[in-house]
């Protein structure tokens, strides 16, 4: 198991354990109240629900050039 950030644009809004990024995320949406076909992949560690994308990344991995 990984720990992961969940981020909501340049916001961390929780930590997660989870196998892959994108359980993460989906788990996360899901505590939300968030159905499954609400989700739109957008990658293997982003998604987007309502117009908002949430990405997943690994506690210690440093930040990407896309998100600075």
């Amino acid at each position: 198991m990984q720990t992961y950030e969940i981020h909501c644009g340049d916001r961390v809004v929780t930590q997660v354990q989870s196998h892959t990024p994108r359980y993460a995320i989906t788990d996360y949406l899901r505590s939300l109240g968030c159905t499954d076909d609400e989700i739109e992949a957008i990658g293997s560690d982003a998604v987007a629900w309502r117009g908002a994308v949430y990405t997943a990344r690994a506690v210690g991995e440093p930040a990407s050039a896309e998100s600075e």
